[in-house]
């Protein structure tokens, strides 16, 4: 199916993509990381796990960090578990609970709660941020982490911000010559100028996990899915539609600064569907490593998502989410600096098929982030 695109009574201008060919990539400013700590006398370093969040986003969340404490090794690391209520009220983590485990409330609201939180982490040696989405892995916990001079796994505020927002991400992508999907943002003040002009995929701007994702095929489709995004952000990216292969490939810093690039992964997608959230999340996956791609296809793909990884300022690990075209024409989809990270998310998939298994990947993390 040819290309289509969406477009406003007045012709707003909408971001093209960029030759096919890389261009240098721009000079990136080292991520700040978080002031020296005095050395931990304790033979285990404490590792603080914090999982939740104010987001739609929660239960992914706690997964991933329920994931982490169980496996990160107990011989070598003092694990404190702490979850973010979904109102934004701070809870310490027994994993003998039911569910995910968070037992008694820190404080009665968001903000004591928080200074209790912050106690807590001031005995911490580092902290392995694991809440996907706002107001976690947009760089506000980096910030909150930042401000406490604790280390910490993952970008920093900036590599955050910049990747959770998907039309920065564009920006930024377009600038290092890589191509994306044409598209434009929405407010609600712009609904009722759009004009229809075929199938596009709408999304919030700053939401993750496929929330609020739908593939648009007729114009009463529309407007339905311009609110259930714009209940999730208050910009909307609507994008040509895509035909291609779905492929993921991940960047990791190790502790010595070198960078690994993980084998590519492709996504099952039944024809006409997206990878949204009843894929991800209902049912197992159709996760193929390493993906099928000729050796230029791969080559390219990791050279422009190493490219991205600098350019956003990511640190830790991330992970770069491309269309491959029947033409053999990547296209970047999305950039993930806290991506899913139990033990069957694509990540921890990827490094394991090149002899990296996930006990192993989350310590490769904590040790980068204690190399500060």
């Amino acid at each position: 199916m040819t290309a289509s695109h969406l477009a406003t009574a007045d012709r707003s201008p909408v971001l093209s993509a960029a030759p096919e060919s890389p261009t240098a990539v721009p000079t990136a400013v080292p991520a700040v990381g978080a002031a020296p700590r005095p050395a931990s006398r304790r033979e285990r370093p404490r590792v603080a796990v914090i999982g939740g969040g104010r987001n739609c986003e929660h239960e992914v969340s706690l997964a991933t960090a329920a994931s982490i404490r169980r496996a990160l090794d107990a011989d070598r690391w003092e694990v404190l578990g702490l979850t973010i209520g979904r109102d934004g009220v701070w809870h310490r983590v027994t994993d003998a609970t039911p569910g995910a485990g968070a037992d008694a409330p820190l404080g009665e609201g968001p903000a004591d709660s928080l200074a209790a939180a912050l106690t807590l982490l001031a005995d911490c040696d580092l902290a392995f941020p694991a809440v996907h989405g706002p107001l976690g892995e947009d760089g506000t916990l980096a910030g909150l982490l930042e401000l406490a001079g604790l280390p910490y796994v993952g970008a920093g505020v900036r590599g955050g911000a910049l990747a959770m927002d998907k039309w920065a991400t564009k920006l930024v992508a377009v600038a290092c010559g890589l191509s994306v999907a044409p598209g434009r943002v929405v407010t609600a003040e712009e609904i009722d100028r759009l004009v229809w002009d075929g199938p596009v995929v709408v999304k919030p701007v700053a939401a993750g996990s496929s929330h609020g994702v739908t593939l648009v095929r007729a114009a009463d489709r529309l407007r339905p899915a311009l609110d259930a995004a714009l209940a999730l952000d208050d910009r909307v990216l609507v994008e040509e539609v895509v035909q291609g292969r779905e492929v993921d490939i991940a960047v990791l810093r190790r502790a010595d600064g070198t960078l690994l690039t993980g084998p590519a992964l492709e996504i099952g997608v039944p024809a006409g569907r997206l990878f949204d959230t009843g894929l991800k999340y209902e049912g197992a996956p159709d996760f193929r490593v390493p993906a099928e791609l000729p050796p230029a296809a791969l080559a390219s793909m990791e050279r422009a998502a190493r490219q991205l990884f600098a350019a956003l300022g990511c640190d830790g690990v991330a992970r770069f989410d491309f269309f491959v075209t029947a033409e053999g024409r990547l296209v970047l989809n999305e950039v993930n600096t806290t991506p899913g990270m139990t033990e069957h998310s694509q990540v921890p998939l990827m490094f394991a098929a090149v002899g990296l298994p996930y006990p192993r990947l989350l310590d490769d993390l904590l040790a980068g982030a204690d190399r500060a």
